[in-house]
C-alpha cells in the first residue's frame, strides 16, 4: 500500500504501554506459551468485539505476527498486537493473569470501562 509521501507502508504500527501493558504474571505466564508454540515473532492480540452481557467483550489469541495494520506493543519483553478499532477501547488497559480456581486466566483491567458484568469478560462504555 503506498503512502501518501511516497513511501510504502511495511509492517505494524508500534505503540506504547499506554495503549496495553501487561502484568507481571500475565507476561511470565505468556513467555511460556509463546515458547510452547514456537512463536518467535509472536504476540497476544488483543480485540474487542460486539457481544457478551454488556455489549462488548474481548477476544485474546496468540498469533505467529502482529498484522500489518495493528499497533504492536512491547510490555514486559512480550509482543501485545491491537487492531486500530479496538485500540480506542482498551487504551489504558492492563491485561492480567491469574491462577484462581473461579476467576482464573486472563483479565483485563479497563480504565475506560463504565459496566462490566459479573463474569468479568464483557463491558460497556
Amino acid at each position: 500500500m503506498s503512502h501518501p509521501t511516497g513511501i510504502e507502508s511495511s509492517g505494524p504500527k508500534i505503540g506504547s504501554e499506554k495503549l496495553v501493558k501487561l502484568s507481571e504474571a500475565a507476561a511470565s505466564h505468556l513467555h511460556g506459551l509463546l515458547k510452547k508454540k514456537e512463536y518467535s515473532e509472536g504476540a497476544l492480540k488483543v480485540s474487542v468485539v460486539g457481544g457478551g452481557c454488556s455489549g462488548l467483550q474481548y477476544q485474546m489469541e496468540l498469533v505467529p505476527g502482529a498484522g500489518p495494520k495493528d499497533i504492536l506493543v512491547e510490555s514486559r519483553g512480550v509482543r501485545i498486537s491491537v487492531d486500530p478499532k479496538s485500540a480506542v477501547f482498551i487504551s489504558g488497559s492492563e491485561v492480567d493473569f491469574s491462577t484462581d480456581l473461579l476467576k482464573g486466566g486472563f483479565r483485563v483491567t479497563n480504565p475506560n470501562a463504565r459496566a462490566t458484568c459479573s463474569c468479568g469478560d464483557s463491558f460497556s462504555t
